[in-house]
């Protein structure tokens, strides 16, 4: 694949409405607590509100950043995928947050974009687990699920790294409010740490 270095521009993120019938809406304050985290921390100006995109929007390309998330089905249609891909080929950035329910079917859907690409697990000494917060063990466990270890997965275009695939750890919900799913401290500090991060690699690098 080659990158095409028309850049997105702006400090704003958005979340990603897809079809399919999953529950893309999933965790309602789990973005607006992540940017407040990074602005107060990692000196981003990013936008409060994040704006919510369908795939098939000219506007994706507005974002450097979208968020995915959900418990269920998943489908993008031609139109869909080809305006993805565009958006990733031209600087853009997908990260999507397995919310429990979603990987049989995000997997079929990241094929279709990258259909000669595997995800690949994104080895602990990627720079996206580095800085500004370290992680040497790689994506941190924030909920249970399966008892499965947390992994992320990645596509690159060259080296980039244009699509993360974070998959039994559910980083969303480690943003929330705390009342929500009543989890301590530490662990939604390491959830607010390892979004920086992913932020960090978006906007800084």
């Amino acid at each position: 694949l080659i990158l095409v270095t028309t850049p997105v521009l702006s400090q704003e993120i958005a979340l990603l409405k897809y079809s399919g019938g999953g529950d893309w809406y999933a965790n309602p304050t789990s973005l607006p607590n992540l940017i407040k985290f990074c602005n107060q921390n990692i000196n981003t100006t990013i936008k409060t509100k994040p704006i919510t995109v369908t795939p098939s929007s000219a506007a994706i390309f507005s974002y450097p950043f979208i968020h995915m998330t959900g418990h269920g089905n998943v489908v993008f249609n031609e139109a869909e995928v080809q305006n993805l891909q565009n958006y990733l080929r031209s600087g853009g950035f997908l990260h999507i947050d397995d919310n429990y329910g979603m990987d049989q079917y995000i997997r079929k859907e990241i094929a279709k974009l990258f259909p000669n690409d595997a995800l690949i697990e994104i080895p602990a000494n990627h720079a996206i687990f580095q800085k500004p917060f370290p992680f040497p063990d790689g994506l941190p466990k924030i909920h249970e699920h399966d008892g499965k270890r947390p992994q992320a997965f990645g596509i690159f275009i060259e080296t980039k790294l244009v699509l993360l695939y974070t998959y039994e750890c559910d980083l969303g919900d480690g943003w929330e409010d705390p009342e929500v799913h009543n989890d301590p401290k530490e662990v939604r500090d390491r959830a607010l740490k390892m979004g920086s991060n992913i932020m960090n690699y978006v906007f800084k690098n």
